[in-house]
This record gives C-alpha cells, sequence and structure tokens, in this order.
C-alpha cells in the first residue's frame, strides 16, 4: 500500500482497497485512545470514496463536544505518533502524523464539534460521492488536471477543487435531507 506523500507536493493515485482498511484501523486507533472524549470518528477525504484518485494522505474527521476534549490529549497523542499542527481553519483543529521529521505525511486527523456544519459536510460529501458515481469521477478528473498544473503548490491545488466542492456540498446537503425523509 502506497500511503504518505511529502508535504507540499501534489502526486494522485488510484484508489486503493487498502486505503479503506488504513482508515477503519486509524479510526480504531484514535476511539481507543480518546474514548467518551470523541463523539465520532470517520474516515473521509478522497481516500474514502471509490471511483477517484487521490493523494496517498488518509484524512479523519473527529467530532467532540468541546476542542477541550481533544487538546487534554495532545501528549498521549504524541506518543501515539498523531501530533497537533494547529487549527487548520476556523472552528478546526488539525492533528497530523507520518514521518514528520522527514515532511511525510500519512494522515491528517480533523477534529471538529459534533454536528457542526464541518463534521456534516466531512460526511455528506463522502457519502454523497460514494453514492452518486458520475459526480466523483467529474471531481477525479478535476483533480488530475489540477495535479498536472500544479505538482509542487498544494495551496493551489486545494484552491482550484474550491467551488466545485462548494457546489457539491449543497448537493450532498439537498440529497442528505431528502435521504433523511424517506426513512
Amino acid at each position: 500500500m502506497s500511503i504518505g506523500l511529502k508535504r507540499g507536493t501534489v502526486l494522485l493515485e488510484p484508489h486503493q482497497d487498502e486505503w479503506d482498511e488504513e482508515g477503519k484501523k486509524t479510526c480504531e486507533k484514535i476511539r481507543a485512545l480518546l474514548g467518551d472524549d470523541i463523539t465520532g470518528v470517520e474516515h473521509v477525504g478522497s481516500t474514502s470514496i471509490r471511483w477517484i484518485c487521490a493523494k496517498p494522505i488518509i484524512d479523519i474527521a473527529v467530532g467532540v463536544r468541546s476542542f477541550e476534549d481533544i487538546r487534554k490529549h495532545d501528549e498521549l497523542l504524541s506518543k501515539n505518533g498523531i501530533v497537533y499542527r494547529k487549527e487548520d481553519v476556523p472552528g478546526q483543529q488539525l492533528y497530523r502524523s507520518g514521518d514528520l521529521d522527514n515532511g511525510i505525511v500519512t494522515h491528517f486527523i480533523h477534529v471538529v464539534i459534533s454536528d457542526s456544519d464541518a463534521w456534516n459536510n466531512y460526511i455528506n460529501f463522502r457519502d454523497y460521492m460514494n453514492t452518486h458515481k458520475e459526480d466523483a469521477v467529474q471531481y477525479g478528473e478535476l483533480k488530475k488536471d489540477l495535479c498536472e498544473k500544479y505538482p509542487q503548490d498544494r495551496e493551489s491545488y486545494i484552491e482550484g477543487k474550491r467551488d466545485f466542492i462548494t457546489d457539491m456540498l449543497k448537493r450532498a446537503r439537498i440529497w442528505k435531507e431528502s435521504e433523511a425523509g424517506k426513512t
């Protein structure tokens, strides 16, 4: 299994079933370490979406009632290879793991408040893309184009996906609400 990428670079690989297993394993590890201080933990991001290529970095969303619930575990997490990085975007705490001394990241752990827009966006986007193959394939093609254009500029790569993701998040929210109405 190929996992890990040098910080700042963009490299895409075809979807690998092993990413799903690594995501499950990482979720179990986090659940065991943090117990009742988390409300949920899910494999998210492109490595969790069938049919598309992805950077070989496993993204995990962790839900908490408050950020204090996770920050008090920083030392324990660090001893287990999960290191606090920063508040990635407002309302999210970012942790990462990998061979960090050599700039290789294998996992991003995005900590968000449970049932917040950020949590719901991670889950809805993943579920929508895994249910709507045409949109997922279109997303994969966009990612390939941006990777070719920005192989050493992850910020531009991310910015290039922004409008597409915003549109898909709107679709995903509508789809999720319609699915909830069917039950």
